[in-house]
């Protein structure tokens, strides 16, 4: 017989009447996708105009700078002049580095490409107040002659407020690029390299960093490099870049300027006329500056010929799997001076890896890091379907995997940003590890929230018994008559007119969406996904906070899990291979990033990893010991919380002379719980003796006083509960009686009581 859909069910558990279940509807998923598309396009129609009038507006302004450009460099009349360099520069930057000078092409050579990704320590010095060091050093009077022309009251106001004298790091992101001129125009047309990127200064005592944006010049027959920096979102004019070099060199740069500069307009206008603009880089967040600032390095020469260097580089470029020279180390010194600011960096062997060859680090990393992911699911969908059950799930924590499922939305995001950054066939690779994270990140997140669901009744109060109704008043008979000298009783009311039921107003969408999230679990899955994965999201845009996160979310793991399992004196049921090998997997990651130097973020190593692995490791040994041993075995007696309920209290048995012979019905399948036939003749002196103190098999003479009485079993540091064999019937904390079968099925599938509700502590 069917249920019509608008005829209220009646719950069999409750006995009460519910309105007709709905079938589940595809709201959760809408609003879910309609979030993330509202993040990643909101304000984005109005942003398009205004980005695209940059774009114009830039276009005019680099066709208006080549034509002078242009005119300036075939001798016609034109507004451009090439600035004048101050004569104190050169000889300032030959006593820190020696620049310009060309090698024996037989015998040594300098890096062609310096693409790639530098990192290097920085010496300040302040050149307006030099220190006692300073003042004895052989370039003083010069540093003297170059601050002439600066205006030192202004000087506050150009640094802005970073802190120039703590900064001792430097991070290069650079880009090079060969240009090809016309053959008729010079002779040296492979000599020349435009580079440009970001250089970043950082303070030890800050997460911040100071980046700017440089444009340059490099010369490969010499390995020089001559650069100009500005703080990022201030303009450089390419033009100027020729007055930097040495004169034998500045008529192949002004042409290799002017080159660059029409393939960028040629760009430029490519991304106008097809409407795709790069989204600006925020940098609202980033200390300004003024300070303009001039970059000269100067490459370290390799011990390989020439030839051998072009092979090698080939090889970088497009693998063939030939066998080359081994690649020497490729670095460089140089200084970073601002004349207006009295600035002076000097940069100490800074160390770069070229971009090829950290593709090559970053595919090599995901196929193992591909691996280590596939293995983490193998595990935790081996353990989910161990645990699966009501009585599985009231055993583990779900902060343990609300802990993992956080450390996978980071791995998410940073193999994202992997794949982001590598822009090529390394970046589909880093890609499959991403994949993976994700679907641990939302595998682990259901998990948890379904532990939760599970767990959420054993916090909440007793229900309390409904206050019993008033009774009725006795309506007066006929045959008694009225009482002398009484009032006539009172007319009896009408009774009250039906009101007509209001219309139900409708919901706002707020108000509607607050319901729909408090009310389907698959609506509060989705929005706590969403919000962990904006959390991380922003967490992983810091610089120092992310190794500290990631360190905690790994030491304390584990945490959660052994402090359940001691407070509710059960272990967790989780297997060793599920430890051991989640824990592996987990110190893969944080091992290789925190303790090997050459990770593919250059993050430096962290000497308190080792203490973070032997203490996840400590964490999985007490687990396995409380599975094994006892939840509270590494407690003393007296503070262990070794206390469980014991559903077999001694009960009084009937009569033997009566002919029911059970303690009553089962709750669950109403029938009646016969008494065990051992039980039904024994003497009461042996019930006496034995079962009120043993409380076991053999044990049934208590008062009727302990008929609802509660069994405590204790137990010891390695010890069991005390107790006898298995009894046929479980008395609950709520005074239901069920079959000891019944129960076990009814708590495999939920730990409350069928009864009243209450939440019950495992059998």
């Amino acid at each position: 017989m069917s249920t019509p859909t608008n005829e209220p069910t009646r719950d069999l558990e409750d006995g009460i009447d519910s309105p007709a279940r709905q079938p589940r509807s595809s709201v959760p998923s809408f609003l879910f996708i309609s979030f993330v598309l509202f993040m990643l396009m909101s304000g984005r129609g109005d942003e398009y105009a205004a980005t695209r009038d940059i774009y114009v507006n830039g276009l005019q302004s680099l066709n208006h700078q080549l034509s002078n450009f242009t005119a300036w460099l075939n001798g016609t009349e034109s507004n451009f002049t090439l600035p004048l360099q101050d004569p104190n520069t050169t000889p300032l930057v030959a006593a820190f580095i020696s620049t310009g000078h060309e090698v024996d092409p037989k015998h040594e050579s300098y890096y062609s490409n310096m693409t790639g990704f530098w990192h290097g320590d920085l010496q300040p010095h302040n050149l307006t107040a030099l220190n006692a060091t300073e003042q004895i050093s052989p370039w003083r009077h010069l540093s003297e002659q170059f601050i002439l022309p600066t205006n030192l009251s202004a000087i506050p106001d150009l640094l802005g407020p970073w802190n120039w004298t703590r900064s001792n790091k430097l991070t290069l992101n650079v880009g090079d690029k060969l240009v090809s001129l016309n053959e008729s125009q010079s002779s040296q047309a492979n000599n020349i390299a435009i580079i440009h990127g970001k250089l970043d200064l950082s303070d030890p005592k800050s997460s911040e960093e100071m980046r700017l944006d440089f444009e340059g010049i490099h010369v490969l027959s010499t390995g020089s490099v001559y650069a100009y920096a500005e703080c990022t979102g201030h303009g450089i004019d390419m033009r100027h870049l020729p007055a930097l070099v040495p004169d034998a060199y500045r008529n192949e740069s002004a042409r290799a300027v002017e080159s660059e500069m029409k393939v960028r307009i040629t760009k430029l206008k490519e991304k106008i006329d097809s409407g795709v603009f790069e989204e600006p880089s925020s940098t609202d967040d980033n200390p300004k500056t003024k300070c303009s600032f001039k970059l000269f390095a100067q490459l370290d020469r390799s011990g390989v010929t020439k030839e051998q260097m072009e092979e090698l580089e080939s090889e970088f470029d497009e693998p063939t799997g030939i066998s080359t020279v081994r690649a020497p180390e490729l670095a460089l010194e140089g200084v970073l001076l601002s004349q207006d600011c009295g600035i002076l960096y000097e940069i100490k062997h800074a160390v770069g890896v070229q971009t090829q060859k950290l593709y090559g680090k970053i595919t090599t990393y995901s196929g193992f890091a591909t691996l280590v992911n596939f293995f983490l699911l193998v595990l935790f969908r081996r353990q989910a379907g161990q645990s699966s059950s009501a009585a599985g799930l009231s055993r583990v924590s779900r902060y343990t995997f609300l802990v993992q499922s956080l450390i996978d939305s980071v791995s998410f995001v940073g193999h994202v940003t992997i794949a982001i950054i590598a822009d090529g066939r390394s970046s589909l690779s880093a890609l499959a590890p991403a994949g993976l994270a994700c679907l641990l990140f939302v595998y682990e997140a259901q998990f948890a929230i379904l532990i939760g669901l599970i767990q959420a009744p054993e916090d909440a109060p007793a229900p309390q018994p409904a206050a019993p109704a008033p009774p009725a008043p006795a309506a007066p008979t006929d045959s008694d008559g009225p009482t002398p000298g009484a009032p006539p009783p009172p007319a009896q009311a009408a009774p009250p007119a039906p009101t007509p039921t209001p219309a139900q107003e409708r919901p706002t969408f707020l108000r509607f969406l607050w319901t729909h999230i408090r009310t389907d679990p698959a609506a509060r899955i989705w929005l706590t996904m969403s919000l962990c994965l904006i959390f991380v999201s922003r967490i992983v845009i810091a610089l120092s906070l992310p190794v500290l996160f990631l360190a905690a979310l790994h030491a304390f793991m584990w945490t959660s899990q052994v402090y359940r399992s001691t407070r509710r004196a059960r272990s967790s049921g989780l297997s060793a291979e599920y430890l051991v090998g989640t824990t592996l997997c987990r110190l893969f990651f944080a091992g290789y990033f925190l303790g090997c130097p050459k990770n593919i973020f250059d993050i430096e190593p962290r000497s308190w990893i080792h203490g973070v692995a032997l203490f996840m490791l400590a964490q999985v040994l007490v687990i396995v010991l409380q599975e094994h041993v006892d939840p509270a075995f590494f407690l003393p007696q007296r503070v262990a919380p070794a206390q469980s309920y014991d559903y077999h209290p001694p009960l009084p048995v009937p009569d033997t002379e009566s002919p029911d012979q059970s303690l009553g019905d089962c709750a669950i399948c109403m029938d009646a719980i016969v008494v065990d036939p051992q039980l039904r003749h024994a003497p009461s002196s042996s019930a006496d003796a034995g079962g009120s103190e043993k409380g076991g098999a053999g044990g049934i003479g208590i008062g009727l006083g302990m008929r609802f009485g509660m069994g405590v079993g204790r137990t010891g540091l390695f010890g069991r509960a005390a107790g006898g064999g298995r009894k046929t019937y479980s008395l609950a904390p709520c005074h239901h009686l069920f079959h000891t079968e019944c129960l076990e099925r009814w708590l495999a599938i939920k730990n409350i009581c069928p009864q009243c509700r209450r939440a019950l502590p495992p059998l």
